[in-house]
């Protein structure tokens, strides 16, 4: 809570919600329950990536990056973009990064600053993803799955909350 009082000009962050069933999974979610509290006592726009998501979005385009993130992948990600290449940046700094930047992003698209045309595809297939059927008895329907289209959900605006008095 420190942060967001010395920062009011914070007005959106992006937290990783925890993965059940993985070690140490209650204390992630006591942890992520706090955070979510901060959050909203201090009326901040959250969005949540879960894990995956966030392993997804770093590789950018999946057809040219295969296979799976580890957390050297991710370090090495973080180094890059950061131009930090030498010296100690731990996984965990690493993960925090690349949530920072992409719920930047996350928020600059929801709020209309970029548009899909700038998405690049991790982040088109993870925040604006449709599908329509073409055959068969779902024939014309649309499923919607992108994270932009789960407000209330995945993503919310306390700042339209007003304060109690």
């Amino acid at each position: 809570m420190k942060i967001l009082d010395e920062h009011p000009e914070i007005e959106a962050v992006g937290v990783e919600s925890p993965p059940f069933g993985e070690s140490y999974s209650e204390g992630l979610y006591g942890l992520f329950l706090y955070v979510c509290e901060a959050v909203y006592q201090h009326r901040k726009d959250v969005v949540f990536f879960d894990p995956w998501t966030v392993k997804a979005l770093v590789k950018m385009d999946a057809t040219i990056r295969r296979g799976s993130m580890d957390k050297r992948d991710m370090v090495e990600a973080a180094r890059i973009d950061t131009g930090i290449l030498k010296g100690r940046f731990n996984h965990n700094e690493a993960d925090a990064y690349h949530i920072g930047r992409f719920a930047a992003r996350f928020w600059e698209f929801v709020n209309g600053v970029i548009t899909e045309k700038e998405l690049v595809p991790s982040e088109l297939n993870s925040w604006y993803r449709t599908h329509e059927f073409k055959r068969g008895v779902k024939a014309g329907k649309t499923v919607i799955t992108g994270l932009s289209f789960k407000e209330n959900d995945r993503f919310f605006r306390f700042s339209l909350i007003p304060r109690e008095v």
